[in-house]
């Protein structure tokens, strides 16, 4: 291993770039000739539109065209399309209820899109936009997850009278309700887990460009897999050729998940650019994003945890409310609701469990992944039914989860909501964690503490996720005449650090500098296949494709290197990118082998010129990252304010291509999950449906000195379902993150009696439930 390989903790060499402007995103590409596209959207809840009078629109100056939704529907554009088939609770259907283009007839939630101007400048679009007169006849909204199976619910769909989706369910029901009916002690505990947005740095944007020479479109968009919005555009919208359609996704600042496939500005640029002939562009205001992109979260889940006498597990049911939003457009909009409910197992040994999750309609933005995806909600119930449990029984929370551990000795192990861990020291994890916390000396800390008048905190969890689910991702690795290569990747970077990383794993494998190594993604033309990034698959899968590629090209290297050195290709050893003679000085150089190969007077007899090689990666099952967060707080109890005193993490996911940057990818997660639980929410009224938090004068984001020390151990356990033997690290701070701060909040509170607290937990909050506690 060199300087470069695998292991090492190299700076990411995106960084200079991006951090000194030049960053190549989307708002930065500009075609000539360009229009630009403005969007008029629903200012209220849920209204039918009973008339649109765009004619003052179309004569404003600078104006191309002006569309609604009849002009869009008359064109036949489809919809991404549904291959889930649920059924409801009532064993009906589920029903497939896609979102217009532009809406048409009725609106479904603040932000809807109702028409689009195309014009010479923005300014001229926006001015435009407010000279529609729409006629709008409100209607009756619910917002609220947890009223909207009430009987006098407002009804999102005429269709659908109890606003249910479907109903998804995993694991033995009648085991579950055996465990529970016979058990010593059952907890149960109902968790809101709030509405949130992810507050990327680049809002979205797309540049749609029509070429009628060709009869071909291409997309300019901050996308997260490029090849599968080109895919659903084709296929399912368009109804053409993939090949007539090239996506291409430059720098991302920022996905999240919410920048996954396809939103309706994608096909609306395209489609209005081959109407006005020239390319449109649009890009999302930031006080825009929050009503024009899907949000994620918004779960209400009603928990049992069951116990024998000694405190080990008998039984868990979960039954979850989970709101969609006012659309079900594509899977992406169930994603969260249904792939990783098989983590609410956690780390412990649970016999029997029935998890039951509705989906539901609201006059809200669509939901779908957000950094997680599902994830942190199932670690954020288990994790935290492991503290009011240990509270109730009198067990110290590090004890009752030791009880109750999964260890390895018992691995693989199918767990009763199916899935199969394959490894992991989660025992370990924790030990190591908690004395990295000090735990035993909190005590200490807390009286401390509270001669000072605070209350004090921590918190424990044990988080699992399961990631980088099979599917298949592509790596070409493709070297020049002059002995440099190029990397063409499936995958999609959104400011991971993926060009770092795949040079690591190139630079390990073939011995080559980083400086001879380019890497390209994120353009369907330039890369022949992809599915993209999301669910901590890149390295995984990605990744796995890539070392596979490299090892084609060190075979196929090998037998022209053995050519060319006069000797049997089973003498040839190869080592720090130069092939040699075993036991002699004659050797050649990778670089020196691939500007041979492109000459066929060098090569044996039989190989085909040139050094290019490519690898389609699938593994047979999930990975499943796992660790071990301990945090500590502290708390105002006159104010209501927060401290993060502490906050400690050990880390298995696999074995790290660079330490450094996936201790980024985690204080990144740590950062979004205490958001989530200290101060983020998408917050609507409640009567009007309006949307409270539309900006960052409403919706608060952490900063830095929201936290405290952060300190981050690694415990690599390599698993055997890929090459590399990682298991991802995109999600992983997160989906501990809200379980370990919300656990801690409640034991500090716990001392004041406060036994409930929702998320957000802002000071307002926390000072309300203090001073409601009777006396």
């Amino acid at each position: 291993m060199g300087k470069f390989g695998i292991g090492q903790s190299v700076r990411r060499e995106e960084d200079p770039r991006l951090l000194t402007g030049r960053g190549l995103y989307v708002n930065d590409v500009n075609l000539p000739q360009q229009t630009y596209a403005y969007f008029l959207r629903s200012p209220h809840a849920h209204a039918e539109i009973k008339s649109i009078d765009v004619t003052a629109a179309k004569a404003a100056p600078g104006v191309h065209a002006v569309f609604t939704g009849p002009d869009v529907a008359a064109d036949g554009l489809g919809y991404p399309g549904m291959p889930a088939k649920w059924k409801r609770p009532d064993g009906d259907p589920m029903k497939y209820r896609p979102q217009p283009p532009l809406a048409i007839d009725r609106v479904r939630y603040v932000g809807d899109p109702v028409a689009m101007v195309v014009a010479e400048t923005l300014h001229q679009a926006r001015d435009a936009a407010e000279l529609i007169d729409v006629d709008f006849n409100s209607l009756p909204s619910i917002t609220d997850t947890a009223t909207t199976l009430d009987a006098d619910a407002a009804v999102i769909w005429d269709d659908g009278p109890d606003n249910i989706v479907g109903l998804f369910q995993s694991g033995n029901a009648d085991a579950a309700e055996a465990a529970l009916a016979g058990a010593a002690r059952v907890i149960k505990r109902r968790f809101v887990i709030s509405r949130v947005f992810a507050n990327y740095i680049e809002p979205r944007g797309a540049i749609g460009d029509y070429d009628p020479r060709e009869d071909r479109y291409t997309l300019h968009a901050d996308v997260q897999y490029p090849h599968r919005v080109r895919q659903v555009l084709a296929e399912k919208v368009f109804k053409i050729p993939e090949q007539n359609i090239r996506v291409v996704s430059r720098d991302v600042g920022g996905g999240f998940g919410t920048k996954g496939w396809q939103y309706i500005e994608h096909r609306l640029t395209l489609w209005a650019s081959r109407k006005v002939g020239r390319p449109v562009k649009w890009s999302s205001e930031r006080s825009e994003a929050i009503q024009s992109d899907e949000h994620g979260r918004d779960n209400v889940t009603d928990a049992e945890l069951a116990f024998d006498a000694d405190g080990k597990i008998v039984g868990l049911r979960v039954r979850t409310i989970a709101n969609i939003g006012a659309y079900l457009s594509a899977i992406r909009n169930l994603l969260s609701v249904f792939s990783n409910v098989g983590t609410l197992i956690g780390v412990y040994n649970v016999p029997a469990a029935h998890v039951a999750v509705t989906s539901v309609h609201s006059n809200t933005s669509p939901t779908a992944p957000y950094r997680g995806a599902g994830r942190p909600e199932a670690t954020y119930v288990i994790e935290r039914m492991f503290d009011e449990a240990a509270r109730e029984l009198g067990i110290d929370p590090a004890e009752l989860r030791v009880r109750n551990m999964i260890v390895p000795e018992d691995m693989p192990v199918k767990t009763a909501l199916g899935l199969t861990y394959d490894c992991g020291e989660f025992l370990a994890n924790q030990t190591q964690a908690l004395k990295m916390a000090d735990y035993a000396g909190f005590e200490a800390r807390k009286a401390e503490a509270s001669a000072r008048g605070m209350l004090s905190g921590i918190g424990i969890a044990n988080p699992i996720e399961r990631s980088a689910s099979p599917s298949p991702d592509f790596s070409e690795v493709r070297f020049s005449t002059d002995g440099t290569v190029t990397i063409l990747m499936g995958t999609k970077s959104q400011g991971q650090g993926h060009e770092t990383v795949y040079k690591q794993i190139v630079s390990d494998r073939l011995g080559l500098e980083s400086e001879d190594i380019r890497v390209i993604d994120g353009d369907t033309d330039r890369v022949a296949f992809g599915i993209g990034t999301m669910g901590s698959r890149s390295t995984v899968i990605g990744g796995s494709a890539l070392h596979n590629a490299a090892g084609k090209i060190e075979e196929k290297a090998r037998k022209i290197a053995a050519h060319q050195l006069e000797a049997s290709e089973a003498d040839i050893e190869f080592s720090g990118g130069v092939f040699r003679v075993s036991g002699t000085d004659s050797e050649i150089s990778l670089k020196d082998v691939a500007k041979a190969s492109f000459l066929p007077a060098k090569l044996p007899k039989g190989v085909e010129p040139g050094l290019i090689e490519t690898a389609t990666f699938a593994p047979e099952d999930d990975t499943y990252p796992n660790g071990s967060h301990v945090c500590e707080v502290e708390i105002d109890p006159e104010t209501g304010t927060v401290e993060i005193i502490n906050y400690n993490v050990v880390d298995d996911v696999g074995v790290m291509i660079n330490p450094t940057i996936v201790k980024g990818q985690i204080h990144g997660g740590i950062a979004q999950g205490v958001g989530q639980i200290l101060m983020e929410q998408v917050a609507y009224d409640p009567k009007s449906g309006q949307l409270l938090s539309g900006s960052f004068m409403d919706y608060a984001m952490p900063r830095a000195d929201n936290f405290g020390p952060m300190t981050i151990a690694a415990n690599e356990v390599p698993t055997a379902r890929n090459p590399l033997g990682v298991k991802g690290a995109g999600e992983a701070g997160t989906v501990g993150a809200m379980p370990a701060l919300m656990n801690a909040l409640m034991h500090a509170l716990s001392e004041v009696g406060v036994t409930d607290l929702e998320m957000p937990a802002t000071p307002d909050r926390i000072w309300r439930a203090i001073r409601d506690v009777p006396v």
